[in-house]
C-alpha cells in the first residue's frame, strides 16, 4: 500500500501451528486463527500505536525513528484515525 509520501511497509502472511500471522514488516503484526482475526489484531496494534504516536507519551522502537517513511506512514494513519475513518483500507490497499 503506498501512502501520499509513496513510502509503505510489505506486508507478509504466515501460517503458524494455531492459524497466521500477519506482518507489517519492521512495524508489528497480528495474530489470529483465521486471517481475519489476524488482520483484527494487527489493526488493533497499529491503531494502537499511531494513537500513541500522536501523543506526547510515544517512544519509537528501535529502528523506526531512523526511518522517515515508516514515521510518515503510521502518523498518516493516524490522522486516518483521528477523522474516524478505517485506516483498514489504508493498510490493505492493493
Amino acid at each position: 500500500m503506498a501512502t501520499g509520501a509513496g513510502w509503505a511497509p510489505e506486508l507478509r502472511v504466515h501460517e503458524t501451528g494455531h492459524g497466521c500471522r500477519l506482518t507489517l514488516t519492521g512495524l508489528t503484526y497480528g495474530n489470529g486463527e483465521t486471517l481475519q482475526e489476524a488482520a483484527d489484531d494487527l489493526v488493533a496494534r497499529l491503531l494502537s500505536m499511531v494513537l500513541c504516536l500522536r501523543s506526547s507519551d510515544f517512544r519509537l522502537p528501535p529502528g523506526i525513528g531512523h526511518d522517515p517513511g515508516a514515521l510518515a506512514y503510521l502518523w498518516e494513519l493516524g490522522e486516518v484515525a483521528q477523522r474516524g475513518d478505517d485506516i483498514r483500507t489504508h493498510v490493505f490497499a492493493a
